[in-house]
């Protein structure tokens, strides 16, 4: 190796002072540049014009090293533009406080922490929420039972505001001790709610954690609450679910927990908690389920009512609110939970085996009809359960029925206190006059009143009745329910769907009132091609008439006002069954209440409520403008209005022409001394209104209006086991009851006493409308036209089965002696008020469509199954499913009795 390439020695006793000292002595050939002894890059060959010391690197780097491992930094550039190497001299930097990213460790390594850091975050975190939660501990008060419970109640206000009645709190709630409370209550609610509340804290971290894993799996949660976060729940009454409320009920969960016993928390809870039927606590929902004292509940009632604290709105028997909360379901539901509880009970250690055996043996308990009514007698139940309803209906408010039963709303009503007792006046006066329990035990038992009042210009529901009484023990709102059909009063929707779309046979124009369809009994229904709807075997539908009088070929008005259900039943086909359905839709009527099954679907199978009804004929009386009926106009919680209870928006259902007319045809009912409604011109103001009857008189309407107020009224038996309507035949001591007899009565003494102080009022002119047609559907011709085809004198045998390019031939024609002619505008005859149709019974607010025979509805107006108001006599369907016919009317259809 050449000399210029040889390392000088390392000097043995100076270390890296004198190498850095050899480095700076003169020689006779140019120094070495100075170098970083940390490099690790050797310097090219002849780099250097002298060897580097043995080791000088390496030892270099190792000294350098343990320099940055003393705390040394590198040093500043030194005279001359040189720089010092690392460690080599110079203070020592200051240390930081938290030394991160790492400066004693290059590249990634920086930036990984030390298990010191680490370890002193968690521990720094760790003493912050403990701390925090200390101070929480100790910041947050316990609230007072007492206090708490009974400060507020829910307060419901008539429309002039003065109080109506004031629910919840202390109006039904008898606070009692741990010792009133059976052992066998309290081994249920603990097992059915939390079975670790003897030794939780007052939250198990291990039930939430379950029910947010159950949650994330889309499983029932199980509950994540214990019963001492129930018993703050119930206490604590601000509802909005925030963070903060979470937390702050955690929290005082905790210290109420740690700092109350346990027989103390669940005292508080059971004295709180909400068992339905208004009942607050176990004390009233002991006497409310089962007319008792709670001492004195057995292991199995005991196990009913816990099941309530799963929701009373799904579990109570009674029924809820919503669609899934109907009687059947709750009842069914509660039998379930009511059986698990009692097995629950076996499985943590709270009962044996065999006597959890005995009280499943003996059956589910029975129940009593709760005296919840307290405060709540007469009509004012069914107020407050309407106003309740729409209350939670508003999507806005997200008022649900667990926060409006703690309490706290201050709820204004629509209702008329004076209209309200002038209506329960109407009833209960002929009720008086009308039934004898006692006399006809048979007949007049269980006869059911229901009617609703609704403001014309507002849409609001100004009066109802709904019953007896809750105080009765009458809890249907008989006002409300949905399952009674309403008969020929569905008969103005079709003739407003007529005059708005037309049939194929005016042009698709609207028709005239005026036009004459066959109002003879037994006639052959027609779809709007020609063909026959078919019947039971095969055989062509004919449509009966209460009577088999010969009407012959009769206006639409007249028809309306004499309730032949010929000439609806086939105008409903030839207009088409879904416009008829989307009119009354228009007008109010809710689609769910509808039945379209079957050509009858004219005459009233459907089944909306009084409610429904007398909101839908105020569109008429407002000339087509339509509100939806409300009955609460505002709500205030701790003094702040929620918002979702604005006046509901006019909207436009029809022409103002139409609804005119059909006001005019309606007045025409009541006016006309052959009307079926005349009994309504004793209140002495224009009255426009319709009858309605179902089959055998299980139902009875009647719906009418002034300028200023709809009302409707109706009329029914049922059967208090089975629900179901019976007939009303003999009822009050007369053969059959008829829409234009009771309904009528008790409407026209209810509106003399409503509108008393009003004005009296005229409806709008009807100006003329739409077109006539002839037996062939074409517009009204000249008089001295002659028609081309006129009815045949006898009975077609066999229906045409082709579509006839003009007007088929009738094939159910008037008899010889009937004095109208087809032509014959002017003719008119007399008439009768007719009978309905019947879909089954009624359950409470529900439905029951009862049986059908090939689609069509439970007739039973006569001994050979024929219908009066409306039905069939052979179940016959209009969807149209033959090969070869036009389902449904979807085509519009012209104006011919009994064609097409």
């Amino acid at each position: 190796m050449s000399e210029h390439r040889r390392k000088p020695s390392q000097p043995q006793d100076g270390g890296r002072a004198a190498a850095r000292r050899a480095a700076q002595q003169p020689s006779g050939r140019r120094a070495a540049p100075t170098r970083d002894t940390s490099s690790t890059t050797e310097m090219p060959s002849g780099s250097y014009g002298e060897e580097r010391p043995p080791g000088g690197r390496a030892e270099a780097r190792r000294a350098a090293q343990r320099g940055t491992a003393g705390g040394s930094r590198r040093r500043g550039a030194e005279p001359g533009g040189r720089a010092a190497g690392r460690g080599r001299g110079g203070p020592p930097a200051k240390e930081r406080f938290i030394n991160y990213p790492r400066s004693e460790k290059y590249g990634w390594r920086r930036f990984v922490p030390s298990w010191k850091l680490v370890g002193g975050t968690c521990l720094g975190f760790f003493a912050i929420m403990v701390a925090g939660a200390g101070v929480a501990f100790a910041w947050v008060d316990k609230p007072d039972p007492q206090k708490m419970a009974e400060a507020q109640n829910n307060v419901f206000y008539w429309d002039d505001g003065t109080q109506l009645a004031a629910t919840g709190g202390a109006r039904n709630r008898q606070t009692v001790t741990i010792k009133e409370i059976p052992q066998p209550m309290r081994d249920a609610v603990i097992a059915a709610e939390n079975a670790s509340f003897d030794t939780d804290w007052g939250v198990d971290p291990m039930g939430i954690g379950r029910a947010v894993f159950n949650m994330a799996m889309g499983q029932e949660t199980q509950g994540g609450s214990t019963i001492t976060q129930q018993y703050v729940k119930n206490l604590y009454l601000e509802q909005d679910q925030t963070m903060k409320r979470k937390f702050t009920e955690l929290i005082i969960s905790v210290k109420v927990g740690a700092t109350d016993d346990k027989d103390k928390i669940l005292e508080g809870y059971l004295n709180t908690a909400y068992f339905g039927r208004d009942a607050y606590g176990i004390q009233a929902a002991s006497q409310a389920y089962f007319g008792k004292d709670c001492k004195y509940l057995d292991a199995s009632q005991s196990a009913f009512l816990a099941a309530l604290l799963k929701g009373p709105n799904l579990f109570n028997p009674d029924g809820g609110i919503g669609d899934n909360a109907t009687a059947d379901k709750n009842a069914a539901r509660a039998k379930i939970r009511w059986s698990w509880i009692l097995d629950r009970e076996v499985e943590v250690g709270r009962m044996k085996p065999a006597e959890a055996d005995k009280w499943k043996k003996a059956g589910f308990p029975d129940l009593k009809d709760s005296d919840q009514a307290t405060g709540l007698g007469g009509q004012k139940g069914y107020l407050v359960e309407t106003a309740k309803k729409y209350v939670m209906k508003q999507s806005q408010t997200n008022i649900t029925p667990e926060k409006l039963a703690l309490g706290g709303y201050r709820i204004y009503t629509t209702f008329d206190r004076v209209k309200v007792n002038a209506m329960e006046k109407a009833v209960n006066k002929t009720r008086k006059a009308f039934l004898d329990t006692k006399a006809r035990p048979e007949k007049d038992k269980f006869v059911q009143f229901g009617s609703a009042s609704v403001d014309v210009e507002t849409g609001a529901i100004v009066a109802l009745y709904g019953g007896e009484g809750w105080d009765k023990k009458h809890f249907t709102n008989n006002a409300d329910t949905s399952g009674v059909p309403v008969g020929s009063t569905w008969k103005p929707y079709v003739l407003a769907a007529a005059m708005k779309h037309g049939t194929h046979n005016s042009g698709f124009e609207g028709i005239s009132p005026l036009s004459k369809y066959n109002g003879n009994d037994m006639i052959e229904i027609k779809y709007p091609s020609g063909n026959p709807v078919p019947g039971k075997n095969g055989q062509p539908f004919r449509q009966k008439n209460e009577s088999d009088k010969a009407y012959g070929y009769v206006t639409l008005r007249e028809a309306m006002e004499k309730s032949i259900n010929t000439p609806f039943v086939q105008l409903g086909m030839d207009v088409g069954l879904e416009k008829v359905a989307e009119m009354a839709e228009d007008t109010g009527i809710l689609e769910e209440s509808m039945d379209q099954q079957n050509a009858s679907f004219s005459l009233g199978t459907s089944t909306p409520s009084a409610i429904r009804m007398a909101d839908s004929y105020a569109t008429f009386a407002d000339s087509g403008t339509h509100r939806e009926p409300y009955s609460v106009s505002k709500v205030l919680l701790n003094g702040e209005e929620q918002p979702g209870f604005e006046k509901p928006k006019a909207e436009r259902a029809m022409d103002p022409e139409i609804a005119d007319n059909i006001t005019d045809v309606l007045r025409n009912v009541v006016e006309s001394d052959e009307g079926t409604g005349n009994k309504a011109q004793k209140l002495g103001r224009p009255v426009a209104g319709k009858t309605g009857t179902t089959d055998k008189n299980k139902s009875a309407w009647f719906v009418g209006y002034t300028p200023q107020l709809s009302t409707a009224v109706t009329l029914f038996r049922t059967d208090p086991e089975s629900r179901k309507l019976l007939s009303m035949n003999g009822t009050g001591g007369v053969p059959s009851i008829h829409g234009g007899d009771i309904p009528t009565e008790v409407w026209t003494n209810y509106m003399r006493d409503a509108l008393k102080d009003e004005e009296v009022k005229d409806f709008p002119e009807a100006l003329p409308i739409g077109k006539k047609a002839d037996s062939a559907g074409a517009p009204k011709p000249k008089p001295s036209v002659t028609p081309s085809q006129t009815p045949s004198s006898t009975p077609s045998s066999t229906p045409s089965q082709t579509p006839s390019e003009t007007a088929p031939t009738p094939t159910e024609t008037p008899s010889e002696t009937e004095t109208c002619e087809p032509l014959d505008w002017a003719c008119e005859s007399g008439g009768n008020d007719n009978g309905g149709t019947d879909t089954g019974g009624m359950d409470a607010g529900g439905t029951d469509a009862g049986g059908t025979d090939a689609g069509g509805t439970d007739t039973g107006g006569t001994t050979d199954g024929t219908t009066t108001d409306g039905g069939t006599t052979d179940g016959t369907t209009t969807d149209g499913s033959t090969e070869g016919k036009p389902g449904n009317g979807n085509n519009d259809g012209g104006l011919f009795g009994g064609g097409g």
